[in-house]
């Protein structure tokens, strides 16, 4: 499979920076190029999850996971080179932590995206060895 560039800068802001914010907004370009693909939604809305309760707003958090969770159920398990069933099953984890936020309090954590597609594991590697410049990656 061939994979836009924005996808694996997402994949490597997501896993190997954890800069959420950075996954926002490569993955929103990629969103809007690609007709709002529901996929890519759902997976910025992850990112933009961990994002809102990383910076102590734990409301909007809970509505981007269960935005998130609602649109990537509809896609099979593993989707697009990544095991998305995991990624799924780790977000609805982080939302139901969240809805008992205020009696078992937590402190935010990274979830990882598993990958699959050899293809796409070296792209990201490739990223990492050779991390994207600031002005290069939009």
């Amino acid at each position: 499979m061939i994979y836009d560039r924005l996808y694996v800068l997402f994949v490597y802001y997501f896993n190997i920076e954890r800069d959420y914010f950075e996954c926002h907004e490569v993955m929103e370009e990629l969103w809007l190029e690609e007709g709002r693909n529901p996929l890519y939604q759902g997976l910025l809305q992850v990112a933009v999850g961990l994002y809102h309760h990383l910076n102590g707003n734990p409301n909007g958090s809970v509505k981007l996971f269960t935005a998130a969770v609602d649109k990537l159920q509809a896609y099979p398990d593993v989707t697009h080179g990544i095991r998305l069933g995991k990624l799924l099953a780790d977000s609805r984890d982080y939302l139901a932590k969240l809805h008992r936020l205020a009696s078992h309090p937590f402190d935010p954590y990274d979830l990882d995206i598993e990958i699959v597609d050899p293809d796409l594991a070296q792209l990201v590697e490739e990223l990492r060895l050779h991390p994207p410049q600031a002005e290069e990656e939009h």
